[in-house]
């Protein structure tokens, strides 16, 4: 078995939420009103300010994907495709890519891990050349989402997730931002926080982990 890195998304290997960059396709497509783009920004500002608990997190993740009912997921890999020039390619992280490149050199296959949608995570790791994306997989059904989570990608399922992968997870590197995604970091042997949060960077500290600062756009 190799040794494998796994990076967070949001704003571990981009700069912010990717569900906030994406938002207003989101409202051009009809997914979300001009009012949920507004309530999702204040959200973004506390969740970047304070924090947000296991349970906060969760939460923000179902009604997502209720917001999804009805749509199919080519519109979701539609919107996403649309964006990624302008919107999304801007907001990833210069150091990101390098370290991303240095695993690459060692041998070692890259993926993103992210409570986002499986769709957007996938394009995402696609159009930056990761070897794999794991994501939120929500129920299709007659081509189009219920609203309901086969797979939640949050928490303790992360590190579920990475562990039924064919990897040497002693050996692997894991990169997070925030404390909500601790048991992902400890089911590596290299874990490392990236611009932490107050709670992250208290646990790195406790533990010496190692904790990087990304501030260089592409």
């Amino acid at each position: 078995m190799s040794a494998a890195a796994f990076f967070d998304l949001d704003r571990t290997l981009l700069r912010r939420s990717s569900a906030l960059a994406l938002a207003p396709a989101f409202r051009r497509h009809g997914i979300i009103t001009r009012r949920m783009m507004v309530e999702a920004a204040a959200w973004q500002f506390l969740f970047m300010l304070r924090g947000a608990s296991h349970t906060a997190v969760r939460r923000a993740a179902e009604d997502g994907l209720i917001l999804l009912r009805g749509h199919t997921p080519d519109e979701m890999r539609e919107l996403v495709a649309e964006s990624m020039e302008t919107v999304l390619r801007p907001l990833v992280y210069a150091q990101s890519l390098d370290l991303v490149e240095r695993h690459r050199e060692r041998g070692e296959p890259v993926y993103i891990v992210s409570a986002a949608l499986q769709e957007i995570v996938q394009a995402i790791a696609d159009d930056l050349g990761f070897d794999g994306a794991l994501g939120t997989v929500c129920e299709v059904v007659d081509g189009t989402y219920t609203g309901t989570a086969i797979r939640a990608l949050h928490a303790q399922a992360k590190a579920d997730c990475i562990r039924a992968l064919d990897h040497d997870l002693n050996a692997s590197t894991a990169y997070s931002d925030s404390h909500t995604d601790v048991p992902f970091l400890e089911a590596v042997g290299h874990p490392v926080a990236v611009n932490p949060d107050r709670k992250l960077r208290k646990i790195a500290a406790e533990r010496g982990w190692p904790v990087e600062e990304f501030r260089r756009a592409p």
